[in-house]
């Protein structure tokens, strides 16, 4: 990704405008969702997400934690009260990556915006990239990938990606209780341990703006 382009902003860059960051191992990549206890509840108990989970509706995951408090409002919004930390297989993640289509034109990326359009509308999944928030959720000037998966790719991360599903909610109220307190030292000590993921330029070159 160090070809990514850099956003104009004082002060040091501290990172690639366009960079994806998780926590990850050698197989597997862990991304967050909200939900409703009578889903969230049941896809951790069980490891797997529950059959009143719409496969044929799209679902937006975000390997970014912050991203994920300030989408969900640290557990707080009504029907994203359960947040769940999702670990998925490496292979399926690059799948999603190869095979999505960013979710708006960019003129020089895309041929013209007929072309896009005709790519959105077969692509699987989708990417867009919005500011990455701070432990305050205010945000910063480079951005965090959020990929949101449809149809095949909706129905292969429910049911073949997913290597395990944890309910992190409790973890979120700690942080979050940390931030309020002024202590963003012990809320940062609690952080998951994102990293940059390490992809193949060629394979995401469609994705930067």
């Amino acid at each position: 990704m160090a070809r990514a382009k850099q956003c104009a902003h004082p002060g040091p860059v501290t990172a690639p405008e366009y960079q994806i960051r998780a926590l990850h191992t050698d197989s597997t990549v862990t991304v967050y969702q909200a939900y409703a206890q009578e889903i969230g509840l049941p896809a951790a108990q069980e490891g797997r997400f529950p059959p009143v989970w719409q496969r044929d509706r799209m679902t937006w995951i975000k390997p970014s934690f912050l991203w994920m408090m300030y989408r969900c409002g640290w557990g707080a919004k009504v029907g994203q009260e359960t947040v769940l930390a999702v670990e998925i297989s490496r292979e399926g993640f690059e799948w999603a990556l190869e095979h999505a289509c960013l979710s708006h034109y960019e003129h020089g990326l895309h041929a013209d915006r007929a072309t896009w359009k005709r790519q959105l509308k077969r692509a699987p999944a989708r990417v867009q990239w919005d500011p990455e928030r701070d432990l305050r959720l205010a945000p910063l000037a480079h951005r965090s990938l959020q990929l949101g998966l449809t149809g095949e790719a909706a129905r292969l991360y429910a049911d073949e990606w997913t290597v395990s599903i944890t309910d992190i909610t409790s973890l979120a109220h700690t942080i979050h209780a940390h931030v309020q307190g002024g202590d963003l030292d012990a809320a940062r000590q609690l952080l998951p341990r994102e990293r940059p993921y390490p992809v193949d330029e060629g394979d995401v070159a469609h994705l930067y703006q």
